[in-house]
């Protein structure tokens, strides 16, 4: 058994062993192929620019619109072509990664309206220039929506043809045997007393039980294995469409909403409830999952010593909640990163933080506020800020109607009187303090302009001062009250302080699809690169002398290391059925022991 390039007796042309064509399987130089190098891939061949599609013009009105119409058609499917192409299809996956960018770099208007009116205001150049290039609202700008189409198109109209073109091959058998198998890469070839007929059959039994696709096709048996990297590859593919799909269709109709909840209120899921919400371009209210819940009690725990001192040990809201209008109370447990699932809606415990309690009298001893006031907290240790808006029922010493309004500090472990500002030492309840300025007069809320009810508008009022003209304020420890100048009235801060908590109600369609089109993609991407399709023939002859002469090839879809090694093993295979014949002086050696041992003719000559 010899290969093209086997270490072989000098002048004999045979190899030293019958296992050579395991050890030694060479490489060729590219032959004429025909349809056995055919197929190895689906990918559409490029094509470079044409001449002219129309050909020669004939004369007249009629040759011209003839002549038109060809180039027209011809173009069109030239571009098409182009689009199609998985260069232009890469090409237009990086330009879509390069287009979110700004997306992430610069405030969005769908996310945060706000930031981008602030950063409008302090970029009075940049700004007129980033909403005339959509950079406001990326995701919905008319050159990423063109970028992102483009791309889905490239991919359907290439992915298409390739998987008829797949299932056209996996219907079909694999190509007989080229003509001359010694220019293929891997090649071996021994003659053997076996009938040719017997040759192939062992060679076909071995190469279906190493799982290729075989059958025997005139003087050879032609296989082929690996045909899971192009569904590997397709795979890869299709999982992108996949996920381009469930991308826009959760941009569509997402909807997103946040609600703070003090403890013992409650939350219904519809669009007035909400602190702030927003959505996709197609969402509608009717699509909002029906259901409504209460918050009970909010569990803080945290580390106590240690270099993790105030590190948060355990956030966990239980509440109660029902489906529908007439669902059945139910109690569950929020906490970080398990959310409560409804339906198609997700509820995630995403903040927390304390709502001191209070009550404000007027002159009169009348109590016209009692509520707990949610405080946003400013660090780690729950440092908080907020307002306390008394908008109603409130009338001064004169019998004049106003409105009160106080700023409010509130840090639940104050350091003692001495040691510092109003800073926290600590996130949990330790040594509460609530510090309070009051204000008098219009709180701007009648105009009907929206305000942030957690900070106060006091260009419409005035503080309260003292008979010295020294500002009114106050540090209250719970229980306390803060009387105000001039019989206005006080603000008592009551022993109760609730915990709230912030709850974000996603809606987010396509996600489970996205998931499963990103594993898809990773597994199909991992079949493309490490499965190798490749093709094996062999060929079984009867030479001109009356004996067998085996020949086996392969053939990869590219070059790869492991096939010469794998005809190798299969040709060790097929040469124990069909071991190679011993020449006549070969023979007669192993019959007669005292017989000279024969000299290849080449080292005869030398001799």
């Amino acid at each position: 058994m010899s290969t093209t390039d086997t270490d072989t007796d000098t002048g004999t042309g045979r190899t030293k062993d019958p296992a050579a064509a395991k050890r030694h399987i060479g490489v060729s130089a590219d032959g004429e192929l025909g349809e056995a190098g055919s197929q190895l891939s689906t990918a559409p061949v490029d094509t470079a620019v044409p001449g002219s599609f129309g050909g020669s013009r004939a004369p007249g009105a009629l040759g011209w619109l003839t002549w038109t119409g060809r180039e027209v058609i011809g173009w069109a499917r030239w571009f098409w072509r182009q689009l199609t192409s998985m260069r232009v299809a890469l090409i237009l996956l990086f330009l879509l990664s390069l287009g979110a960018i700004p997306g992430s770099l610069i405030p969005q208007s769908g996310t945060d309206a706000q930031k981008v009116a602030a950063f409008k205001d302090a970029h009075s150049i940049l700004g007129p220039v980033y909403d005339k290039l959509g950079l406001f609202h990326v995701y919905s700008s008319v050159w990423f929506s063109a970028i992102y189409i483009l791309l889905f198109v490239s991919l359907i109209g290439c992915i298409v043809p390739r998987t008829w073109q797949f299932v056209g091959q996996l219907r079909g058998r694999p190509p007989g045997a080229p003509k001359r198998l010694n220019r293929l890469p891997a090649y071996a070839t021994w003659r053997t007393a076996a009938e040719p007929e017997q040759v192939r059959e062992a060679a076909l039994e071995i190469l279906k039980r190493r799982r290729f696709r075989a059958h025997i096709e005139k003087d050879a048996v032609a296989a082929e294995k690996g045909y899971l990297r192009e569904t590997g590859n397709l795979l890869f593919h299709i999982a992108l469409i996949v996920m381009l799909v469930a991308f826009a269709w959760g941009q569509l109709f997402k909807s997103e909403g946040n609600k703070l909840i003090v403890e013992g209120d409650g939350f219904s899921n519809t669009i007035s409830q909400y602190d702030d919400f927003k959505s996709g371009n197609l969402f509608s209210t009717d699509d909002l999952t029906p259901f409504s819940f209460n918050l009970k009690k909010f569990t803080g725990t945290y580390e106590r010593t240690g270099p993790n001192k105030g590190t948060p040990r355990m956030y966990q809201a239980d509440i109660t909640y029902s489906v529908g209008a007439y669902g059945k109370e139910k109690k569950t447990t929020v906490k970080v990163n398990e959310p409560l699932k409804i339906g198609d809606s997700k509820v995630y415990l995403t903040a927390h933080g304390y709502a001191p309690v209070v009550t404000v009298r007027d002159g009169k001893g009348n109590v016209v506020y009692h509520d707990a006031v949610p405080v946003l907290p400013q660090d780690l240790n729950v440092t908080s800020v907020g307002a306390i808006k008394v908008m109603d029922g409130y009338k001064n010493a004169q019998g004049t109607t106003e409105q009160l309004g106080f700023q409010a500090v509130f840090v639940p472990t104050f350091a003692g009187a001495g040691k510092g500002t109003m800073f926290s030492q600590f996130p949990a309840l330790d040594f509460p303090v609530l510090a309070l300025t009051g204000y008098h007069g219009s709180l701007g809320v009648d105009a009907g302009i929206p305000q942030n009810v957690y900070q106060l508008d006091t260009s419409k009022m005035k503080q309260f001062k003292d008979a010295k003209g020294n500002i009114v304020k106050a540090r209250l420890l719970p229980g306390e009250t803060m009387k105000l100048p001039n019989g206005a009235g006080s603000i008592t801060f009551d022993k109760g302080i609730e915990e709230w908590a912030n709850f974000q109600v996603t809606q987010q369609p396509g996600s489970d699809w996205a998931l499963v089109g990103a594993f898809t993609a990773i597994f199909g991407l991992a079949g493309s690169l490490f499965i190798q399709r490749r093709r094996v023939w062999v060929r079984a002859t009867t030479g001109a002398d009356g004996v067998t002469v085996v020949e086996m090839a392969g053939l990869g879809r590219s070059e790869s290391a492991k096939l010469p090694e794998e005809l190798g093993d299969l040709a060790a295979l097929v040469h124990d059925q069909a071991p190679t014949k011993p020449d006549t002086d070969e023979a007669a050696a192993e019959t007669d022991p005292d017989a000279e041992p024969s000299v290849p003719a080449a080292e005869r000559t030398e001799k």
